[in-house]
């Protein structure tokens, strides 16, 4: 029998040791991989670290409150978002905001913006692309023309202004949702492969002029591609981490049944 992500979720937000035993074995790496790939001078914080996870665990915290049709990537999608609004903040030297790459990078088709998108999540043009199932050189051809668009727009510029920027244009974005935006099984059934011509068509329309939405696809697409987990958590590893939340050692019959799949 296969504990599940769903089953996960429901154990945490009632409070039971075997659901937070899991999320710590299997969805740890995937934080310490976001924290190091957005903030590597970071990656060795173990106060910021541990603060993240006994935040995850307060009863006020939303992460484990609901679920959607696919829930282990629309759990992993949230994760991130706690993971990324727990980094501390820092000024860029040429400040950007989201409303002038609006404006810079209209022109642009929804996958071009896609790319330039991931360019401020801090994905190079060959982490890219596969991402986008396009080749990495149609990647960086298109990072260069939004370079050309903002640097058109702005009164100081540099080639990592994107990038350096990431954090903040990733939040004001996230906050930008409005009634029409699409909900996160939209994303996924293009991603799956599931949306007719049609709907892809209906949703581009409404995604090449919503920021919200780019972001939002961009971060599935990153899901997915964090989802290539590395390897669970060692017992050794989760000891530390069982204290730190003061959950109980498991039995060892109830723990082989959870981690048989």
């Amino acid at each position: 029998m296969v504990y599940t992500c769903y089953e996960m979720v429901r154990d945490c937000r009632a409070d039971q040791p075997a659901g937070w035993s899991y999320f710590l074995m299997q969805y740890v790496p995937a934080m310490r991989r976001l924290i190091a790939h957005y903030s590597p001078e970071h990656a060795a914080n173990s106060a910021l670290f541990e603060n993240l996870l006994l935040s995850l665990r307060k009863p006020e915290s939303s992460l484990f409150q609901s679920l959607e049709p696919a829930p282990e990537r629309w759990f992993v999608a949230e994760l991130r978002q706690k993971v990324l609004a727990a980094l501390p903040g820092s000024t860029p030297e040429i400040e950007l905001d989201l409303a002038t790459v609006a404006d810079a990078l209209a022109p642009l088709t929804v996958t071009e913006k896609q790319a330039a998108w991931l360019e401020s999540m801090r994905y190079t043009h060959d982490q890219s692309a596969p991402m986008l199932r396009v080749s990495a050189a149609t990647v960086e051809k298109i990072r260069q023309r939004a370079a050309e668009l903002i640097r058109g727009k702005v009164d100081s510029w540099n080639r990592t202004l994107l990038a350096h920027n990431g954090l903040a244009l990733g939040r004001a974005a996230a906050a930008a949702g409005g009634a029409d935006c699409l909900p996160v099984s939209a994303f996924l059934d293009i991603l799956d492969g599931r949306t007719t011509w049609m709907g892809r068509e209906q949703m581009e329309r409404h995604v090449t002029g919503c920021w919200h939405c780019i972001d939002h696809f961009c971060r599935m697409v990153e899901v997915v591609e964090i989802l290539r987990r590395p390897a669970p958590l060692l017992e050794s590893e989760l000891q530390p981490l069982r204290r730190l939340l003061s959950l109980p050692e498991p039995k060892r019959s109830g723990w082989k049944r959870i981690f048989a799949g």
